[in-house]
C-alpha cells in the first residue's frame, strides 16, 4: 500500500485541525506529521509553527490530559504520571498538571472508589484477603500506596 504525501503547508493546515480539535503532547502531533510522509527537518520546522502559533502547548495538554482522567475515569495520579511519561511529557509539565488536582476531591474520590470496592466484596468472609483485594483494586487505579495503606487500615 502506497503512502499519500503531502505538502508541507497542507500538513500544516492538517495538523491545525488535529490539535484544535483536541489537546495533543508533542508527541502524537510529531508522530501524524510523520505519518504525512514529511521528513524530520520539516517536522520540528511544523511543530515549531504549532507551538508559536499556540495550537500546541505541552502543558496545557498536560493539564487537560490529568484532569480528565481524573474526573472521568477516577486515576490516582500514580497511573496518570505514567501514562503522560509514556506520552514523552516533560517532568515539569507532568508535576503542574498533577499540582491542578484538588487534594479534597482526590481523597473524596479515593473514598468513593474504596467503598464501592468495599460493597462488592461484602461476601468475602478473610478480612485479609478482603484488604489485600481493595488494596490491588486502588493500586491498579493508580492512587499511592500511603493513602491506600491509611484507608485499608480503617477496615
Amino acid at each position: 500500500m502506497y503512502k499519500a504525501y503531502v505538502s508541507k503547508e497542507q500538513a500544516l493546515q492538517k495538523a491545525k485541525q488535529y490539535c484544535a480539535y483536541q489537546e495533543r503532547s508533542h508527541n502524537e502531533v510529531k508522530e501524524k506529521l510523520y505519518g504525512f510522509g514529511l521528513y524530520k527537518n520539516d517536522v520540528e520546522e511544523l511543530l515549531s509553527v504549532l507551538i508559536e502559533e499556540n495550537y500546541l502547548n505541552e502543558e496545557r495538554y498536560a493539564i487537560a490530559f490529568a484532569g480528565g482522567k481524573f474526573r472521568m475515569k477516577q486515576w490516582g495520579r500514580v497511573k496518570i504520571k505514567y501514562e503522560l511519561q509514556q506520552k514523552r511529557v516533560s517532568t515539569y509539565c507532568i508535576k503542574k498538571a498533577l499540582a491542578e488536582i484538588d487534594e479534597e476531591d482526590y481523597e473524596k474520590c479515593l473514598k468513593k472508589l474504596a467503598e464501592a470496592k468495599l460493597a462488592t466484596l461484602k461476601s468475602e468472609k478473610n478480612i485479609f484477603v478482603k484488604k489485600s483485594k481493595l488494596q490491588s483494586y486502588l493500586t491498579q487505579k493508580g492512587f499511592e500506596y500511603t493513602l491506600i495503606g491509611a484507608i485499608v487500615n480503617k477496615i
